[in-house]
């Protein structure tokens, strides 16, 4: 959440910044500094009456001593206790009123962010790699269905229709891509791969911005106080939390796979055809926990990170710079990876890395110890490092061979076991 202090000395920076994301949240901050000021009141009249109540209390005590009566002094002193316990509700009232309001307002974008209403304005930073030289190429679904990767028919018999089973030579592939991504950030970048829970609390969701905003879009159990995992970013930001971590032991470097869970699942089209958007997927996450005077380097990096991936993979893909008005709701800077799909003609969305600076640390209590020995909210980056099934199934669309089979990268062949997915490999897998 934005910090308070921020909007009461500069809240005309605020409601700018906020203009340039084009949600409204600007129109929340007067509500913000009226309830503050409420609360702030209230306050100082409790310091006031626990003084008050203080000084009777040492003026009875004195009386007493000299055998003097008290009785009005003691009247006064439960007034003042009545008093203090209506103000105490009162209080609580406005400081839960204030923290729901600032649960709902979103990140202050960076200054760097381009300004625009939607993803038309976002920026191309840089491309890697060419199009494959494919005539009329085969997409993931008549792919899928010609080598038994995946029975989308059986998934939906199993869970209903935006649901995968992965089969065969498409398990292993999926299984091989998962390895293959966990080893190189662990071996080569560094992380420490954490095997979390699938299942997270309420407060950890609110840590890391899913809710309250896009409750409707998560899986809810025991009356929505815990929830199936929509990402690992969950659990590995939320890992830390309520902590005060030593400044000598940032950056933090997190990895892990988990299966994603999300009730959204797009609006009925070619994006929903096939593996493309669905309710249940496998995802790579990589999260930092660092401090604000590296968090922005520390992005450029774990971009690097993720793209290493395609890299290695030698598929083509770009990068881009979210707009404003196509940031996510807790981020303050976005970058997405998006990996060319020769059978949808488009780019596809397999990572999106983003810089929350304070916004979830301040949610989760996480800070930092500084070298002057001052307590500091960290600053939290996550990415998806990578996400499945899109790199699924932009893979089988590049490599993809005129004889029918799918040619496996030089770099992902040890984890799958051949060098490509044929017809031999699929009777093997179906016997």
């Amino acid at each position: 959440m934005l910090d308070i202090r921020l909007i009461r000395e500069k809240p005309d920076f605020v409601r700018e910044r906020l203009a340039t994301r084009g949600s409204g949240d600007e129109g929340k901050i007067d509500e913000v500094l009226r309830v503050d000021t409420e609360r702030r009141k209230t306050e100082t009249a409790l310091q006031q009456l626990n003084a008050d109540r203080k000084k009777l209390s040492r003026e009875i005590g004195g009386k007493k001593s000299r055998g003097e009566a008290t009785d009005e002094l003691e009247q006064r002193v439960r007034q003042i206790a009545e008093e203090i316990a209506d103000l105490n509700a009162r209080a609580a009232a406005a400081e839960d009123e204030q923290n729901n309001l600032l649960l709902q307002i979103a990140n202050l974008p960076h200054e760097s962010v381009p300004t625009g209403e939607d993803p038309s304005a976002n920026r191309v930073v840089r491309t890697w790699g060419e199009k494959p030289g494919l005539n009329e190429p085969a997409d993931h679904v008549a792919l899928g269905a010609r080598l038994n990767l995946f029975d989308l028919e059986r998934a939906a018999k199993l869970s209903g229709s935006g649901f995968i089973c992965f089969t065969g030579a498409g398990a292993k592939l999926e299984r091989a891509l998962i390895n293959f991504m966990i080893d190189l950030h662990t071996r080569e970048h560094d992380y420490i791969e954490i095997s979390p829970p699938f299942l997270v609390r309420r407060d950890c969701m609110i840590g890391t911005t899913q809710l309250p905003k896009f409750e409707a879009d998560m899986y809810g159990l025991e009356d929505n106080q815990l929830f199936l995992a929509p990402t690992a970013e969950v659990p590995l930001t939320n890992f830390h939390r309520e902590e005060i971590l030593a400044v000598a032991d940032l950056p933090k470097k997190f990895v892990a796979y988990t299966p994603c869970f999300r009730r959204e699942a797009g609006a009925a089209g070619r994006e929903t055809r096939g593996i493309i958007r669905v309710h249940q997927f496998d995802k790579v996450e990589l999260v930092k926990i660092t401090t604000p005077e590296k968090s922005y380097d520390e992005l450029e990096s774990l971009t690097a990170d993720a793209e290493r991936v395609l890299q290695m993979l030698g598929l083509h893909y770009r990068v881009l710079e979210l707009c404003t008005g196509d940031l996510g709701f807790g981020s303050a800077k976005t970058y997405d990876i998006e990996v060319w799909s020769p059978g949808q003609n488009a780019f596809l969305e397999v990572s999106s890395c983003s810089n929350f600076e304070g916004f979830q640390a301040r949610r989760m209590h996480l800070r930092f110890k500084d070298r002057d020995g001052k307590n500091r909210f960290c600053h939290t980056l996550n990415g998806s490092g990578l996400a499945l099934p899109r790199l699924f199934a932009a893979l089988i669309e590049n490599y993809q061979q005129p004889d029918g089979s799918v040619r496996l990268p030089e770099k992902l062949q040890p984890y799958f076991g051949a060098e490509r997915i044929g017809m031999t490999n699929v009777e093997e897998m179906t016997k």
